[in-house]
């Protein structure tokens, strides 16, 4: 009558795997070791998923519409001292006891925003050293010098101390009523070598750094972490993320929440330069991002002078849409603050893009914007439904695998989802705006969940995205647990490309995307 139970030695995880839509899940409430050692928890990973996978089943097999479960030890325990005649109760007892999505966890008290001691440095040195990706084989580094004369030089090599190359590039600058950038520098290196580490020095001197180029084919590792601020709990996602062997950073929007303080630009600036030196940031804008004064000050100046992304290499026309290839991965990266309807600039260049994507050569096709268009969180409901109707239909015609987005703080995954319904073909939703920001989180959700959230928490955290080869990529998120990384969601997605999805053999993209 009852389903079967199965009990776990003492101490061990808990865990319970299903399938549905080419998704393969299974939720832990499990800590991360301190002295795990990072360059083998991917592997871990994998066997962890390996053996949930294998028949090492825990917990209660579901009902149809359950969709995530556990068993805590707890009643573990309580199982072996019970009498038998009341066995026969306790399946029934445990599925009542978990049914929910929600994590019960609580946030310890919010950390307040950082403040950085005035330290003056000589005018040509580079400051707020960050890199992204530009191009085929192509860095692009970015700093910053209070003298607008020092050069826009890299000079790069392989070996610490010998620079056999070296790039020239451009500058810019900008005034913010009574505030003055000084000099950014944007200089384009390459080509370079997959995988590959590389030494460096901005303007002719500073201090050497070093870089790793992604690799060109599977597996690749992406970390994502939105809304980030600069507090005390950005600080430790960074350090999580620190932790990471990741290859690129994405960040859906809401980057230094300087809110028109233009110095909070710098102080973010030199709080990232550990990060985003060494690992390229791929970044797109949020609503904190706008700065704009009606009459006076357009939006965006700000991130556009000092995030200068990839939009001329990829044919956009805007810093605040463009994509770019990491491997077998094709990622876009959208505006929630730029036009965005049918006939808009941006909707005819995401549709003349998603055109070029070749799917056998970049099987997994991503997504990231600022606003979730899927939330059930009370904050910020709705504002991202009319991105959702313009976009929505291109983005499932094309095929895309998973969207992230940033703007609610709070982290939730959904199951596979279109036009507000489960869909085996549509994407995974990720909204991950839980960097760590001077806000706060958003800890009200809506009762009941709706069908296609399947885990949703209020903590600060970040997330890992391993895709592992054409078909298959492990998703896993951390919350930020007192200075303690704990992984608290995971599952392994299988691509729509392997999955009996082809874009070129449904109805609706053959309209949508190659209608004239």
């Amino acid at each position: 009558m009852y389903p079967s139970l199965y009990v776990k030695p003492l101490g061990e995880t808990l865990c319970d795997t299903r399938s549905l839509g080419g998704i393969f899940e299974f939720s832990r409430n499990s800590r991360r070791s301190r002295n795990c050692d990072r360059r083998l928890r991917s592997c871990r990973n994998c066997d962890q998923s390996r053996r949930a996978l294998s028949g090492r089943k825990a917990g209660v097999l579901p009902p149809s519409g359950f969709r995530q479960q556990t068993i805590p030890v707890e009643f573990a325990i309580l199982l072996k001292m019970v009498p038998n005649k009341l066995k026969t109760l306790l399946p029934l007892m445990a599925v009542v006891m978990v049914i929910t999505v929600t994590a019960d966890y609580v946030r310890p008290p919010p950390r307040k925003t950082l403040h950085f001691p005035w330290d003056p440095k000589p005018s040509s040195q580079p400051q707020q050293v960050h890199i992204s990706l530009a191009g085929d084989k192509h860095i692009r580094v970015s700093w910053i010098t209070s003298d607008s004369s020092s050069p826009s030089l890299v000079e790069y090599g392989r070996s610490p101390g010998r620079y056999n190359f070296k790039g020239h590039g451009d500058t810019t600058s900008y005034n913010y009523l009574l505030y003055s950038s000084g000099t950014i520098h944007h200089t384009v290196i390459g080509p370079l070598e997959h995988n590959t580490v590389y030494y460096y020095r901005c303007g002719g001197q500073g201090p050497e750094l070093n870089f790793k180029t992604p690799p060109s084919e599977f597996p690749v590792t992406f970390a994502v972490a939105g809304d980030l601020g600069q507090t005390g709990w950005t600080k430790s996602t960074l350090d999580h993320i620190d932790l990471c062997e990741y290859d690129v950073h994405l960040l859906p929007g809401d980057l230094s929440y300087a809110d028109y303080i233009q110095s909070r630009w710098d102080t973010f600036g030199e709080l990232v330069q550990p990060l985003a030196s060494v690992r390229p940031w791929m970044v797109t804008q949020g609503n904190h991002e706008k700065e704009n004064i009606p009459f006076f000050k357009e939006g965006f100046e700000s991130f556009n002078a000092r995030w200068k992304m990839p939009f001329e290499e990829s044919g956009s026309t805007s810093n605040l849409y463009y994509s770019f290839e990491v491997a077998g991965a094709h990622v876009v990266m959208l505006g929630s603050y730029a036009d965005y309807y049918e006939n808009s600039d941006q909707y005819n260049w995401l549709k003349a893009d998603l055109l070029t994507v070749d799917r056998k050569r970049t099987p997994w096709l991503l997504a990231l914007f600022h606003v979730p268009w899927y939330n059930s969180n009370y904050a910020h409901q709705g504002e991202g439904d009319k991105m959702m109707e313009a976009m929505e239909p291109l983005l499932y015609a094309a095929g895309v695998d998973i969207i992230f987005a940033g703007h609610v703080h709070a982290y939730e995954r959904s199951t596979r989802v279109y036009n507000g319904k489960t869909d085996p073909c549509g994407a995974v939703h990720v909204t991950i705006g839980d960097g760590g920001n001077k806000e706060g989180l958003a800890h009200k959700y809506k009762d009941p969940s709706p069908e296609w959230s399947v885990f949703r928490e209020a903590s600060f955290g970040h997330g890992e995205l391993k895709i592992v080869n054409l078909t298959h990529a492990f998703w896993s998120w951390h919350r930020n647990d007192d200075d303690e990384p704990v992984r608290s969601d995971e599952v392994w997605i299988t691509s729509l490309t392997s999955s009996g999805c082809d874009p070129k053999d449904k109805n609706d993209a053959r309209e949508i995307l190659w209608s004239p």
